[in-house]
């Protein structure tokens, strides 16, 4: 049995929720998000509170309870506060900059890297090394971090790259001078 799917999810109050054939739409104070529902999920609202049903006796439909539940609360959530993830430049001479709706990285190429950010995810550059981007979908905004820092992932001997802000990189000891 899902314990996550079977919790249900609590609509604050600025929230509207309206299900439309087999799409969902939240609205709130940050905007609206949408999300295809798979045939086999059926949803409730009653009283502020959604919760996601399912035949409990098929695995594969308790895991689609789960997951639905799981995608409802992160749209009920990133209308209301919005996500946030922060990125880290670490390396001689590595900045970047926003300009306009690109983000733009000098990272050790011989060319800055242009990287044109998603709708609906805006970013913010502070002391040139710190890369916050935030917007109202987790799925969008979790997929933007993963591309900029795919552009110069952190290497394991010097630690230079574009890293997350909570991310650890184990080091490596490097080459040492061999007995002759």
């Amino acid at each position: 049995m899902s314990r996550i799917g079977k919790k249900p999810v609590q609509l604050p109050e600025k929230v509207q929720v309206a299900i439309k054939g087999d799409t969902i739409e939240v609205k709130g104070p940050k905007g609206s998000l949408e999300k295809t529902l798979h045939p086999d999920v059926d949803i409730e609202i009653n009283d502020g509170v959604i919760e996601v049903k399912t035949d409990l006796k098929d695995k594969k439909k308790v895991a689609l309870q789960g997951l639905f539940r799981s995608l409802i609360n992160n749209m009920v959530v990133g209308v209301t506060n919005g996500y946030e993830k922060t990125l880290l430049l670490s390396g001689i001479g590595y900045r970047s900059e926003v300009k306009g709706n690109t983000l733009v990285l000098n990272v050790g190429y011989s060319n800055p890297v242009e990287f044109a950010l998603p709708e609906g995810i805006s970013a913010n550059v502070e002391n040139n090394t710190k890369i916050t981007i935030s917007g109202i979908n987790k799925e969008v905004l979790g997929q933007a971090a993963a591309d900029i820092r795919r552009v110069r992932p952190p290497e394991p001997y010097k630690g230079k790259g574009i890293m997350y802000a909570d991310e650890r990189i184990i080091r490596k000891a490097g080459k040492t001078a061999g007995k002759d």
